[in-house]
């Protein structure tokens, strides 16, 4: 029996390691979605913010069209009192009071609705900072995973095959030094045409006569003698 309850417990530490996996590997993918319901829900309370809204601004043209008409029957008391007529002062009167009670009522509502408005631009201010923050780290969380998926990659491809990489670098270098012979021989060859050229032109001149090929005694003879006249 203690057997048997091991067992069941190991298979539940099995799974639960299985969900926490699966967890894991679908984090960023539950990141985004929970995002996205936080807008969607961010969304849905500027409406209701936008609601709100326009009701405090009808309570706000209610509130005034009270105080307006209550100013009205005042002065209409007055006259009548004027008048003399304390009947008709006192039914003036009695219409201000049902006024004045709606218009205590009116701003109640009034009061609750800047109450509120209040409260909810309040909230909605701190779930945009909220909602700002998070996407800005579930953007350092995704590209610090696709740079540790990169260095993954590397490390699987040349961490366990140093030799590959060690061949690759070997064939680099001989790649480099053929390259550098190929270009010593091509200056090679160039210096020798340039020379082949020259010679090449320098026998055609002799060939023709123009260049001598050696200095003779007479050419010598006649140089020295030059040269004895300018010392006398």
């Amino acid at each position: 029996m203690a057997i048997f309850n091991k067992l069941v417990t190991a298979l539940r530490g099995g799974i639960n390691d299985a969900g926490e996996a699966i967890v894991d590997t679908q984090a960023l993918r539950i990141l985004d979605q929970e995002i996205r319901d936080a807008d969607n829900e961010l969304k849905q309370a500027k409406e209701s913010l936008a609601n709100i809204l326009a009701q405090q601004k009808l309570a706000e043209k209610a509130v005034t069209k009270t105080k307006a008409s209550i100013t009205e029957y005042e002065n209409y008391a007055i006259k009548a009192l004027d008048s003399n007529n304390e009947s008709l002062a006192l039914e003036v009167a009695e219409k201000i009071a049902e006024l004045e009670n709606e218009l205590s009522t009116q701003q109640e509502q009034l009061s609750g609705f800047v109450d509120s408005v209040k409260s909810l631009r309040q909230s909605i201010a701190q779930v945009e900072v909220n909602i700002k923050n998070l996407k800005q780290q579930v953007d350092i969380v995704k590209a610090t995973e696709s740079v540790q998926k990169a260095q993954i990659a590397v490390a699987q491809r040349y961490g366990n095959s140093g030799a590959k990489l060690h061949t690759a670098l070997d064939s680099l270098e001989r790649i480099k030094k053929r390259q550098e012979k190929a270009a010593a021989t091509i200056d090679a060859k160039n210096e020798l045409a340039q020379e082949s050229g020259i010679n090449s032109l320098d026998n055609k001149l002799r060939a023709a006569g123009i260049k001598s090929t050696a200095l003779n005694a007479n050419t010598i003879l006649t140089r020295l003698k030059n040269q004895q006249e300018k010392t006398e």
